[in-house]
């Protein structure tokens, strides 16, 4: 199957064809019709499966053809994507305006850990598409810089994410000042009973699209457990890291523990940087940045990175401490493995830790491969 079957109009085909875009992949497949139809959708898939044209393009379209003797530069939103970060709404805004070059659609992202006021002037001058994290837009709702009843379709991704992050009264509230005629797509890699509940109230007989099994990690990923001592977690950290010359994104439980291992590992003389909720957004922006180009080696991060950090061909994702949840661990190392390429996910874990293993191998139902390092 090929992106000429799905019924999307030229112009559209042509940027796919422009960004390399020449197979869709199966969330693709069996949504882009669905939402061009008007369908609500809710889909199950893994971040890394394509779901940013899963529903970025069908909106696209949509508002191609609603828009046709309207003023190009509307007041109002037409449509409405909520995100859980501020990286992920910079990747899905970027994405948008990939697929809708030369459509006369306008975009905006709107997120916090910037300034308010250009995000103000793009409002004012008009957009077509707002993408957004919920606290900065319920600011701008407050201030009276947005007026979202216009909006036509609504996506909400990374759904559970938005509610592990404390987001789903600011969701509702979201929710509440849209109008009540709408298509509304949801997609979520996992699916808690909050979101099932939120879709039954506010989504009208959604279809669902489920392209692999609920709370399960891509099966190109490999699954190693090393288990290690706490106090010998940062020298096997390190002996990792130096066997392998692959760049790796390492996950710690809390912020300070992020940077406190970030300053090891940059005395260990690797190149190394942190990212977390208490940095600046233009230093996770360079941050990124940095890993993305390859003059920085190691990504330190909280979970906070777990969603929205596109990093193309990531090679490996280390659990230096174990999740408290096991679905993070999903999404912690959807980071790796994506678009079919192999991806291997490295956990150390403690005697303490033990019980949080269970409970992610419970989830995954995967083998996993349980390594021993000389020395440790």
């Amino acid at each position: 199957m090929s992106f000429e079957t799905l019924g999307l109009l030229p112009v559209i085909k042509n940027n796919l064809r422009g960004l390399g875009y020449h197979i869709p992949t199966p969330v693709q497949v069996k949504a882009i019709p669905l939402a061009l139809d008007g369908r609500d959708v809710i889909g199950g898939a893994q971040t890394g499966t394509g779901k940013t044209a899963a529903f970025g393009l069908p909106t696209i379209q949509r508002l191609m053809l609603s828009t046709e003797g309207r003023p190009m530069m509307p007041r109002q939103p037409r449509a409405l994507v909520l995100t859980p970060t501020r990286e992920l709404a910079l990747q899905v805004n970027e994405s948008l305006v990939g697929f809708g070059r030369k459509t006369g659609l306008r975009n905006a992202a709107i997120f916090g850990g910037v300034g308010m006021q250009p995000q103000v002037d793009a409002l004012r001058r008009g957009v077509h598409i707002v993408v957004a994290t919920p606290g900065r837009l319920i600011d701008h709702l407050e201030q009276r810089n947005v007026d979202l009843s216009a909006v036509e379709i609504l996506t909400v991704d990374e759904a559970d994410r938005m509610m592990d992050m404390g987001f789903l009264p600011a969701l509702r509230r979201i929710l509440n000042a849209l109008p009540k005629q709408r298509q509304t797509m949801l997609f979520s890699a996992t699916f808690p009973d909050p979101i099932r509940a939120l879709a039954v109230k506010f989504m009208i007989d959604p279809a669902e699209v489920q392209v692999t099994a609920p709370n399960s990690a891509a099966a190109t990923v490999t699954h190693r457990v090393h288990r290690v001592p706490h106090d010998r977690k940062r020298d096997l950290l390190v002996h990792l890291l130096k066997q392998s010359g692959d760049q790796t994104l390492v996950f710690c439980r809390t912020k300070r523990g992020s940077d406190r291992l970030c300053r090891h590992l940059a005395a260990a003389g690797l190149r190394a940087a942190a990212i977390h909720g208490d940095k600046s957004q233009g230093a996770r922006t360079q941050a990124l940045r940095d890993f993305k180009s390859g003059k920085t080696h190691v990504l330190v991060a909280t979970d906070i990175a777990a969603r929205g950090l596109d990093i193309e061909q990531l090679p490996r994702v280390i659990n230096f401490d174990m999740p408290m949840v096991a679905e993070d661990y999903i999404h912690r190392i959807g980071r790796t493995g994506r678009a079919g390429a192999e991806g291997q996910a490295v956990s150390l874990v403690s005697h303490e830790e033990m019980d949080q293993l269970r409970g992610i191998q419970r989830l995954i139902k995967t083998d996993l491969d349980y390594a021993l390092v000389a020395g440790f």
